[in-house]
């Protein structure tokens, strides 16, 4: 049994886990250089039995066999807002069981961490960053979900493949806190 699916996405058993690389496959369909992606994650049986013709919009008909929770991407985060201010303002509904953002960021390796300039404020930390020899692209999928599990999902642009993608809980702690926090 291989544990890549056909579409060459790793297979999953968590339901958290799969949704996770489903939004990172559909945003690596997507490309690079992308603004970043909001996703209310939804209980696929509990969206047929209340909102039948949307779940049919959504592939989620009658007979199919779908994932446990459905990602339903929401609308695009406004051009320039500060991703922790943006997810401040933001209140789920009961029927989202949890949430999702896929965002792009330069990050170093920990080597170069004792190399930062001392006394530098977010924009000239973000133009140091930049200009280091050493930095990375990478595609953050993160998910929580109301109870609190969390799940991530790292892309490299250097290694962008979908066999090449790292998964685990705490990979992103500070962008899965500000999501958790969405659910009051």
């Amino acid at each position: 049994m291989s544990n890549v699916s056909p579409s060459g996405t790793p297979m999953a058993a968590n339901p958290l886990t799969r949704a996770v690389l489903e939004i990172d496959e559909y945003a690596a369909g997507l490309g690079w250089d992308q603004p970043a992606h909001l996703f209310a994650l939804v209980d696929s049986e509990r969206m047929r039995a209340d909102e039948p013709e949307l779940a049919a919009q959504l592939g989620l008909g009658e007979g199919d066999d779908v994932a446990p929770l459905t990602p339903v991407e929401q609308e695009e985060i406004p051009a320039g807002a500060a991703l922790d201010e943006f997810l401040a303002t933001i209140a789920w509904p009961d029927a989202v069981a949890g949430c999702a953002l896929a965002v792009e960021r330069l990050m170093l390796p920990p080597s170069a961490e004792s190399s930062i300039p001392e006394g530098l404020d977010e924009d000239a930390l973000g133009a140091w960053v930049a200009r280091h020899p050493e930095r990375q692209e990478v595609r953050m999928t993160v998910a929580v979900l109301r109870d609190g599990t969390r799940e991530s999902a790292l892309r490299l642009r250097e290694k962008d493949a979908a066999g090449e993608v790292l998964t685990g809980s705490g990979l992103v702690p500070g962008l899965a806190e500000a999501l958790a926090a969405t659910f009051g």
